[in-house]
């Protein structure tokens, strides 16, 4: 499939346009120039056309990405694109600032960058791209996106929507594309390219590193290890069913997703009793312990990518253990050295790490967190621990008792995002983030004060 001027299209395999870099570059750079002249409002009129055209395609959606990539549930990927759809903020986050005094008056408004390449994930490639391309074009930008190898057809399939919803309110073809083929080869030469002027990436070390070695504006979401404090003053009836939500959620593939639990241990027993109450699958016995993590952890000490985002009935099956009910969630009491505490897990397997008392359980939590600065939870009734432990974790996400989920928006007040920039430090990124925040003065006028 090419890019022309007339239709909306995703684009074509590298291998028969071997100028692909050229080709969708030069489209993107043209539709961005058309876009460019449209109206506040047309660009109010492009997103909302983009929402009316997503809605009614959420559960197909659901279902190509979890056939495509094998990991998570459509229940929650739904609820996942339902947020991008409707959470996502559009051009009301372009907020004017003005100053005004006795010299006059300054402005500070927010202006397209241009091209935008947008690295996608493969865990949430369907909600990534929507929500990305809203605030994308929000701010004026054209997108070319990069898709993730291992999802490549369902989000071309999410691109060619979104940009016959666009050319049906403007006419304008190719505003936001996604090339037919992923490779770090192509992203590389897309991402240096200098009619490209924003890289926004969303993935792993590698990716990142290619990003951010890119001599433009960079916004770089990396690896997390969320962690979760939960003290003796804390709901726990409340606090367990937070954490089940979160780490359960579309079988833990999310970022934000608590990936390990740190307990006071004076209360540890009554939580873990309450975790069983909600139907966790609670593991203390070594037999058990090492069955699992002979199965879900490889021989290189890495995670078993065959495991990632399946089931917890699948994953006590490939571990060989036997259970009859249906079980969102399996929490294993450990050790803070162990596998399951310093690895990015990406499944519904959490560690449970018991410590003396607070001051301990926040060391820990640092310990986890490995430094990341992405995401961590607290459960607490006092306040100076509330804070104490904000202060100290220094993410970009922190949800004081609540589930990780309220830190994207769902159940929570704020808006949807799906890209938290921890590596570059912007945290939940919105439209304002895709734009340059200008200065306009105008001498000795506008005040009257």
């Amino acid at each position: 499939m090419e890019f022309n001027d007339r239709m909306c299209t995703a684009g074509f395999v590298a291998e028969q346009q071997p100028d692909v870099v050229e080709q969708a570059v030069f489209v993107s750079r043209k539709a961005y120039q058309a876009y460019s002249k449209l109206t506040l409002n047309r660009r109010r009129e492009v997103i909302t056309a983009i929402k009316n055209r997503m809605i009614p395609l959420v559960p197909e959606m659901a279902e190509k990405e979890l056939q495509e990539t094998g990991m998570g549930n459509p229940r929650d990927k739904i609820i996942k694109l339902m947020l991008a759809i409707h959470k996502t903020p559009g051009v009301e986050d372009l907020v004017t600032d003005v100053l005004t005094g006795d010299d006059g008056m300054t402005l500070y408004e927010y202006s397209a960058y241009g091209v935008i390449c947008a690295v996608q994930p493969g865990t949430n490639p369907c909600a990534t791209i929507i929500n990305n391309t809203i605030g994308m074009l929000a701010a004026g930008n054209a997108v070319i996106h990069i898709p993730h190898p291992r999802c490549v057809a369902v989000s071309r399939f999410v691109v060619n929507h979104i940009n016959e919803a666009i050319y049906s309110v403007c006419g304008i073809p190719n505003l936001v594309i996604a090339l037919s083929e992923s490779s770090m080869q192509l992203a590389d030469e897309i991402m240096n390219h200098p009619d490209v002027a924003m890289v926004v990436a969303t993935g792993g070390g590698r990716m990142l590193g290619k990003a951010l070695s890119a001599s433009k504006r960079v916004i770089g979401a990396g690896q997390a290890n969320p962690v979760a404090i939960v003290d003796e003053t804390a709901n726990f009836t409340k606090a367990a069913g937070d954490i089940i939500a979160g780490a359960s959620f579309d079988h833990n593939i999310m970022c934000i997703s608590e990936k390990s639990i740190v307990v006071v241990s004076s209360a540890a027993s009554q939580f873990a009793e309450e975790l069983k109450k909600q139907g966790v699958y609670y593991v203390e016995n070594e037999l058990e312990m090492l069955k699992l993590t002979k199965a879900t952890v490889t021989s290189e000490m890495t995670m078993n990518r065959a495991l990632e985002g399946k089931s917890a009935n699948a994953i006590l099956k490939a571990a060989g253990i036997s259970c009859d009910w249906e079980v969102r969630l399996i929490v294993v009491n450990t050790v803070k050295t162990h596998p399951f505490v310093t690895l990015e897990m990406l499944m519904p397997l959490v560690p449970m790490v018991c410590v003396k008392d607070f001051d301990a359980a926040l060391e820990t939590a640092l310990f986890i967190e490995q430094g990341l600065r992405h995401t961590a939870m607290i459960h607490s009734q006092s306040i100076e621990r509330l804070n104490r432990a904000a202060h100290i974790m220094q993410t970009s996400v922190f949800a004081k008792n609540g589930s990780s989920l309220v830190g994207i928006g769902v159940n929570g007040e704020g808006n949807a995002s799906f890209t938290i920039a921890n590596v570059t430090g912007e945290g939940v990124t919105t439209a304002r983030h895709f734009a340059r925040r200008r200065r306009c003065t105008l001498t000795s006028g506008f005040s009257i004060r």
